[in-house]
């Protein structure tokens, strides 16, 4: 069977930011891929919520094809599958387990996984909980990729059997996300989904500081938030947002917060799409703090830290316009020339080069459920 030279990634969502960071994260990656010469597909489920949410539903830089269900991708896309270049599965993948059973059959260039929430993955990997990768199946794919770095990668090597975990960080499109000079409008505002565990932080860092300065103008821009929910008459709500609006929304921001899950936070190194775009668009930046943050930005210089009320509002009051542009300009020059699309694009290059190149693969580790007993688990 002739080798094509496709890569094919598997994932949540590419074409609706709806609820979702995969999405942008998607994008941004697979826009490097293309800029770089390399033919994609992208393969998701057709789920009704994104459906009604289509914000991208035709993609210049790759094909993407939606499906129904496992059936009909194993009946389409078999001999695709068999002569792509690499593979990659995403994670929250839905019937994601059965997914990966077809990958690690049927591909026979590089197979690998994308993990987006591996915090999360990692935690329910230990019960048997994880609906969309099972423990055996990860020793069988030939790379790993994580958006976590720092130590959770050595982890998924030595408790599960990952013969490559590599670091593949969120990235941004760097044409697509730029200052606008628009009218800083919002003294701060967010971006993101609602999540129950990151709520008390948008409360603390968010909420209250509205409160206690009732005459300066807050936004929450996300999906998913409790009708039951009570905002500051100051803070405005915005339930969706399509991501060619966000660099106009960043950039009435006066500074922006940046804030991340529970999970994320615990294992640090987990820097959200949200990050790097806002840097890229010249906002400064108001972020909870977590170990590895100092990697991507210099806290004081590039980022400013906050973990109370009383640390935003002293941030609002006291930082003058010009030290904060001043911050602003030093984050994008560093996310520009270190998180873009292409750059992003290009480690993926090297880590499928270095998969695909490996002439000897490690023998699978000794750990409970692997290659045989997968096949078992799968019927």
């Amino acid at each position: 069977m002739r080798r094509s030279d496709e890569i094919i990634f598997i994932g949540l969502s590419i074409t609706s930011s709806w609820g979702n960071g995969h999405a942008s994260t998607y994008r941004s990656l697979i826009r490097g891929l293309h800029r770089l010469g390399h033919k994609v597909l992208f393969l998701e489920r057709d789920q009704p919520w994104y459906a009604s949410n289509r914000d991208a539903p035709i993609l210049p830089y790759c094909q993407s094809r939606l499906y129904l269900d496992v059936d009909e991708l194993r009946a389409r896309y078999t001999p695709r599958l068999r002569a792509a270049a690499a593979v990659i599965v995403g994670s929250y993948v839905d019937e994601g387990r059965q997914v990966c059973d077809w990958v690690l059959d049927h591909a026979t260039g590089v197979k690998a996984f994308y993990d987006i929430d591996t915090p999360v993955t990692v935690a329910r990997l230990q019960d048997d909980s994880c609906e969309y990768l099972r423990a055996a199946q990860v020793p069988e794919f030939d790379l790993m990729l994580s958006f976590t770095g720092g130590p959770i990668l050595e982890r998924l090597e030595r408790d599960f059997g990952a013969r490559s975990a590599r670091p593949l960080y969120c990235s941004v499109d760097v044409d697509q996300y730029q200052p606008t000079g628009t009218h800083r409008d919002i003294e701060l505002g967010y971006l993101g989904t609602y999540s129950e565990d990151r709520q008390p932080a948008l409360e603390t860092l968010l909420n209250e500081p509205a409160r206690r300065l009732p005459k300066r103008r807050f936004a929450v821009v996300g999906a998913q938030y409790p009708d039951d929910l009570v905002w500051p008459k100051n803070v405005q709500r915005v339930d969706h947002m399509a991501p060619g609006s966000h660099a106009l929304f960043y950039g009435r921001q006066r500074f922006t917060l940046n804030l991340t899950r529970a999970d994320m936070r615990k294992a640090g190194y987990s820097p959200s799409v949200r990050l790097f775009e806002a840097a890229a668009c010249g906002t400064p930046i108001i972020s909870d703090e977590w170990v590895g943050i100092d990697e991507l930005l210099e806290p004081g210089k590039e980022v400013l830290l906050a973990d109370s009320t009383r640390d935003v509002t002293e941030i609002l009051e006291n930082v003058s316009d010009a030290e904060a542009e001043q911050m602003a300009a030093a984050a994008r020059e560093r996310i520009c020339a270190e998180h873009s699309s292409v750059h992003r694009a290009e480690e993926l290059e090297s880590y499928l080069s270095a998969a695909r190149g490996a002439a000897v693969r490690k023998p699978l580790p000794s750990v409970a459920g692997t290659s045989g007993e997968r096949a078992v688990a799968a019927h």
